[in-house]
């Protein structure tokens, strides 16, 4: 079969023929890949820099899909953790781990939103008891999983969204997309982290895609700002676009009730990841999140990895286009 297979951590994936996996497992079925998404998930695995990477080389790069049984159902996967992933014409799934899909869903929708959606929908309902009408912030609301946090948020409930972000273009459009207010990252980094603590001291839940810099800067301007310390704040680190570490000052978690958590693979189990897919993708499928997408050949995979021109896009590799 054809696959994406990458050869080096410091290179692309290429295009080129593999031998189709074998199903070896009392749950494993082989199924045909119909889309698959290229989330920054997937990068770090194919660039061997993600805390579940191994140094397995040579290695097929997906971690989700759309795919279909030999009987002709559509269904949603995650990949099981293997050398094996989903950027080829066929994939190895156990089917504890995939969902069937509605007859008239979009396969490319799905492939390039659930992985993005799932960050913040799973951290929401699975790592706090998040409740109508809190407020929430949304760090690095410029970037496709933030889009979606901000989106998700208020689909469920939340009174008030902040989105913070640097790419002042995508910064003007969350507010199209839900956020009731918007901050500015862009600048010096300090000048930033005050203005956030000023604009979003009463929020409940931080849902944090930047980590770093940005994050270990606003803790504090945002906890002393807070009306009343004691009122719980949730911040949930779930990527680290700026930086993979973070300087947490011992007064933030003295001084306010201030609870600091991960969303990701091992916080939440694979049977809790799984319980979510069927109400999100009943979202997903009614529209009530907006996907930016494009769908390319899986045979392009070594000229699409590193293009600029489809930053901002959920790129989706079809592997029989």
């Amino acid at each position: 079969m054809h696959a994406a297979v990458v050869r080096s951590f410091d290179t692309a994936p290429k295009y080129e023929i593999v031998d189709t996996p074998i199903p070896s497992e009392k749950n494993d079925v082989l199924i045909d890949v119909i889309a698959a998404g290229l989330h920054p998930r997937v990068r770090s695995q194919a660039n061997g820099s993600h805390y579940t990477s191994s140094d397995q080389l040579p290695l097929v790069p997906g971690i989700d899909g759309v795919g279909r049984m030999a009987n002709g159902q559509f269904i949603y996967f995650v990949a099981p953790d293997s050398s094996i992933g989903t950027f080829a014409e066929k994939a190895v799934i156990d089917t504890r781990r995939s969902v069937a899909l509605p007859d008239d869903v979009d396969p490319i929708r799905i492939a390039a939103a659930m992985n993005p959606a799932m960050s913040s929908w799973v951290a929401f309902r699975r790592r706090i008891d998040f409740q109508q009408g809190q407020k929430v912030l949304v760090l690095g609301a410029t970037g496709n999983s933030g889009q979606m946090a901000v989106q998700i948020a208020k689909l469920l409930g939340a009174s008030q969204v902040i989105g913070a972000g640097r790419d002042e273009n995508r910064l003007n459009g969350l507010k199209d997309l839900g956020a009731d207010v918007t901050v500015s990252l862009a600048g010096d980094p300090e000048e930033s982290a005050d203005r956030l603590g000023e604009i979003a001291s009463e929020v409940d839940v931080v849902i944090d895609y930047l980590w770093g810099k940005p994050a270990e800067l606003a803790m504090l301007p945002l906890l002393k700002n807070r009306s009343e310390r004691s009122r719980a704040l949730s911040w949930i680190q779930i990527g680290s676009i700026a930086g993979p570490t973070a300087a947490v000052p011992s007064v933030a978690l003295r001084s306010a009730n201030f609870c600091l958590l991960g969303s990701g693979q091992g916080s939440v189990s694979t049977s809790g990841y799984v319980a979510e897919l069927p109400s999100l993708i009943d979202v997903i499928a009614a529209d009530k999140l907006e996907v930016n997408s494009i769908s390319l050949p899986l045979s392009k995979v070594e000229e699409v990895w590193n293009d600029a021109a489809y930053a901002g896009q959920r790129v989706i590799f079809i592997p029989t286009k």
